[in-house]
C-alpha cells in the first residue's frame, strides 16, 4: 500500500526525536513489545543492547514483565512509555516525574518516539509484514 507522501514525513519526524540514544532505544523497545512488532525488535534490541540498555532488561521487556534493575531514568522511561502504550494517556504523577526529569522536550519527545514507532508497527503489522529476520519472535499478547 504506497503511500509516498507518508516517508519523507517519517523521515523528518524520526529525526527531530532524540532524547539520548540509550533512552530512546528503550522507548522504542516497549512500543515494539507492546504492538508485538517482530521487525522493530529485531532491528532495535541489538542497537539497544550497544547503546546501553541491559540485556536483563531489554529481555524482561521482550517477555512482557517489568524490568529490576533499572537506573532512576530507565525508570522514568519505562513507566511513562508502558502507561502511555497501555493506557493511552499518562496519569498526573507519571507525567510530573518525567518532566521534572527530562523537561518538557524529553516528554514531547518521549511521545514522539513512541509514536512514530507506533505508527510504524500499525502499519508493519496491518500489512501483515513477513519478518524473515534470524532470532526468536516476540510472543502475542492475548487481545
Amino acid at each position: 500500500m504506497p503511500a509516498p507522501w507518508r516517508a519523507p514525513w517519517a523521515i523528518i519526524f524520526a529525526t527531530t526525536l532524540r532524547l539520548g540514544t540509550p533512552l530512546s532505544e528503550l522507548v522504542v523497545l516497549i512500543t515494539a513489545r507492546e504492538w508485538s512488532q517482530d521487525y522493530e525488535w529485531y532491528v532495535h534490541y541489538p542497537i539497544a543492547l550497544k547503546a546501553g540498555i541491559a540485556k536483563d532488561i531489554a529481555d524482561a521487556i521482550a517477555d512482557g514483565r517489568r524490568p529490576t534493575g533499572m537506573s532512576a531514568d530507565e525508570e522514568i522511561v519505562y513507566d511513562f512509555t508502558a502507561e502511555l502504550q497501555k493506557n493511552k494517556r499518562v496519569s498526573d504523577p507519571t507525567f510530573n516525574r518525567a518532566e521534572q526529569r527530562f523537561g518538557k522536550k524529553g516528554v514531547v519527545d518521549m511521545t514522539g518516539i513512541s509514536g512514530y514507532y507506533t505508527f510504524l508497527a500499525m502499519q508493519l503489522n496491518m500489512a501483515r509484514y513477513e519478518f524473515s529476520g534470524a532470532g526468536s519472535r516476540l510472543s502475542r499478547f492475548p487481545n
